[in-house]
């Protein structure tokens, strides 16, 4: 009853989604269906088509929700780290971790292709946001280990990420459970670096 008050007052919107977060936690995405989605909500099979047309148009918001969430996690593992360089990466990498464990089928939804619509204003917003954290701690991460040219800055990135996201994806799916975090990519990049810059002082 509540539910369908809220849907009166007009909160359709945020119940349909928050109704869409509990279940696809609870079934996964082969369970997430406007129809469910509607009846947890307490509003006619209907009542979605107001705001979400079809499946894809409410999984695109769900992910821009997941996308703002993943951005804050990262962002709040930040904030309690040193600034130091390497202090940075690892901090992302727990936050990426943490968001990962608590939200698994959000997080498995937040990167498939073909259930969202990639060209959504607010989706391609908050991924972007997301983004900006992996080019907060690569860029200092780059200028450190001497990288000047684009090609091997955007390198930089990807390593990072495909380390934090591919240990997140072996977390959620029980291969590393008793695993704290990440791989230190930081820590063997800097020492790395240092080897290289010790026999090779000058660069040449």
């Amino acid at each position: 009853m509540g539910k369908k008050a809220a849907y009166h007052h007009g909160n359709l919107r945020a119940a349909l989604l928050e109704a869409a977060l509990t279940l696809l936690e609870r079934e996964g995405l082969p369970g997430l269906t406007l129809r469910k989605v509607a009846a947890l909500a307490g509003v006619s099979h209907a009542a979605p088509a107001h705001h979400f047309p079809n499946l894809q148009a409410l999984s695109t918001a769900l992910a821009a929700i997941a996308f703002d969430r993943f951005t804050a996690a990262m962002a709040k593992a930040r904030a309690r780290a040193k600034p130091e360089i390497a202090a940075q990466v690892r901090a992302a990498g727990r936050g990426y971790l943490a968001f990962a464990r608590a939200n698994p089928a959000l997080f498995r939804l937040m990167f498939s292709e073909g259930d969202l619509d990639w060209e959504n204003a607010e989706l391609k917003q908050a991924a972007a946001a997301a983004f900006q954290q992996l080019q907060a701690i690569s860029a200092p991460f780059a200028d450190h280990l001497g990288l000047k040219t684009e090609a091997d800055r955007r390198e930089l990135e990807r390593l990072i990420w495909s380390s934090a996201h591919g240990f997140a994806h072996l977390a959620i799916d029980g291969k590393m459970a008793d695993a704290n975090g990440p791989p230190d990519v930081a820590r063997f990049l800097l020492e790395i670096g240092g080897i290289k810059r010790s026999r090779n002082p000058r660069g040449a």
